[in-house]
């Protein structure tokens, strides 16, 4: 009788004349850990914690190099997505949960729109209210120039995608004479109203907005507008235009100072890190 492994039930002393296949029981046994880890869940839980994703010594990270890309690019940028940020928004969508939780231990939620392909964090709140949380956000309102280009460019999506169009496109001159004419009726400073609005432009193709060559004198319209200035938001900037111009918004008159970055709130919050 040969003796058996108790542990495995496999004969220690196989027969010589069956080496080949025990050499191929052998190759099974040893593809076991490469299957089960081809057959994990990518959300489950546990798959994190017995993963082994080690970039550098010391390293006690859970998550894979592409996930951890995706998680800066989250933190740094106003918003990613599957146009302008393809390789991070698969990393992402592949298996959200790790990254989501990343974003909670920063006192951050995430905000995923996978119909258009859109992400972006915001700052959470205590519940019931109390002492807030410490933020890696700051205050950093629209200057008028912005929010004037922000309603257009949410005006421009809004008609042409009901027209049918897929892409939205505008040329710079189209967002210069719209700046123009918002101009306050008593703005004298036509080169520093000017230049102004040429800087709302690079803050909008900054911010990813904008997509094309930064000198370019067309852009494609980031369909990240549609989520991160809704129709609500919308109508309420559309709303302050007419207050602050005495007019609807195609005429002349003076736009609001600020909008808000934070695409749920009215007037002041959080923006990007």
């Amino acid at each position: 009788m040969s003796e058996r492994d108790p542990a495995a039930g496999v004969p220690f002393d196989a027969p010589a004349g069956d080496a080949d296949g025990y050499d191929g029981l052998q190759d099974d046994v040893e593809a076991l850990p490469r299957m089960a880890a081809d057959d994990a869940d990518p959300d489950d839980p546990e798959r994190e914690r017995t993963s082994s994703v080690a970039l550098f010594e010391g390293d006690e990270g859970g998550l894979e190099v592409d996930q951890r890309r995706a998680l800066v690019v989250l933190v740094k940028q106003r918003f990613i997505s599957g146009q302008t940020h393809p390789k991070e928004w698969r990393a992402l969508t592949r298996n959200v949960r790790p990254i989501r939780a990343r974003l909670n231990d920063l006192f951050l939620e995430l905000h995923l729109d996978t119909e258009r392909e859109v992400a972006f964090k915001r700052q959470v709140a205590p519940e019931g209210g109390g002492r807030p949380f410490p933020t890696l956000l700051y205050d950093a309102p629209w200057g008028r120039e912005d929010t004037i280009l922000l309603v257009f460019l949410r005006s421009r999506f809004r008609s042409e995608q009901a027209a049918g169009t897929e892409r939205v496109f505008v040329d710079r001159e189209d967002m210069l004479e719209f700046v123009e004419q918002h101009r306050p009726a008593h703005a004298t400073d036509q080169s520093g109203d000017g230049r102004r609005a040429t800087k709302a432009i690079e803050a909008l193709y900054s911010a990813g907005l904008l997509i094309g060559r930064s000198t370019g004198d067309r852009f494609e319209v980031s369909n990240a507008i549609e989520v991160l200035l809704s129709m609500e938001k919308l109508q309420q900037l559309l709303a302050w235009l007419r207050t602050q111009n005495g007019s609807t918004p195609d005429g002349s008159g003076s736009a609001p100072a600020y909008a808000d970055r934070d695409p749920d709130a009215p007037v002041a919050a959080e923006s990007e890190s």
